[in-house]
């Protein structure tokens, strides 16, 4: 699966952080947020997607799933694209 994270926002800091974007597959783009937590057992996200969203994924075929995983995979990786401004050191702990 080829799906690219665009991150549009970040409200937070690195013990706790929100953040809103969108991910691409196959050129259908659709929003997310997340839910960034670190320190304490390390660097864990939840990522969600409307019920909108998960129809229209299941629509192209998709295992919603698989895609959320993915999603999340590529969050906790920095597999990303920031905003330009936007900083990985703001809310990443290296």
């Amino acid at each position: 699966m080829n799906l690219k994270v665009s991150i549009n926002n970040i409200h937070g800091s690195q013990m706790a952080a929100k953040i809103n974007g969108n991910f691409t597959i196959d050129d259908h783009s659709f929003r997310f947020t997340a839910i960034a937590f670190g320190r304490i057992g390390g660097q864990n996200i939840g990522a969600k997607i409307s019920k909108t969203t998960e129809k229209e994924l299941e629509s192209f075929g998709y295992d919603v799933d698989d895609v959320i995983m993915n999603l999340q995979k590529n969050l906790l990786q920095g597999d990303l694209s920031l905003p330009e401004g936007l900083k990985r050191e703001s809310f990443v702990d290296d």
